[in-house]
């Protein structure tokens, strides 16, 4: 004789609806997750492009201050200022000027063998002395 409904265990019962419940939930997250996945590489997106447009702006006064440090530098607007303000500097006469060579770079003469010794010899006791 078949047995009722009424007598079947609660597992067997509520089985099919949790089951039903946990797939309803594994495709709702999954969801979620993938529109929260887009918008923050929307977020990223815009955030490039906003330092983007940044680095072209910094590039941009570089290059205005670069050309404006040149013209500051230059012998005819420095030249315009020292008159502007009444310095009464001029230009020095080829004999005021020295001209200084630059001394060769001579090589560091060989270390004989017996004080490359002696300075290996030198590093070891200290290297020991320092680890006890």
């Amino acid at each position: 004789m078949a047995r009722n409904r009424k007598h079947q265990s609660a597992a067997i019962r509520f089985g099919p609806a949790l089951k039903a419940l946990l797939l309803c939930l594994a495709i709702g997250g999954s969801g979620i997750g993938y529109v929260w996945q887009k918008q923050q590489i929307s977020e990223l997106s815009t955030q490039i492009r906003r330092r983007e447009a940044r680095i072209i702006e910094v590039r941009e006064q570089n290059d205005k201050l670069r050309k404006q440090l040149a013209t500051l530098l230059s012998p005819k607007y420095l030249d315009m200022r020292v008159k502007e303000l009444k310095l009464g500097l001029v230009q020095p006469q080829p004999a005021q000027i020295w001209r200084l060579t630059e001394p060769a770079v001579e090589p560091a003469a060989p270390v004989p063998p017996r004080e490359q010794q002696y300075a290996a010899d030198q590093d070891h006791v200290l290297a020991t002395a320092m680890t006890k």
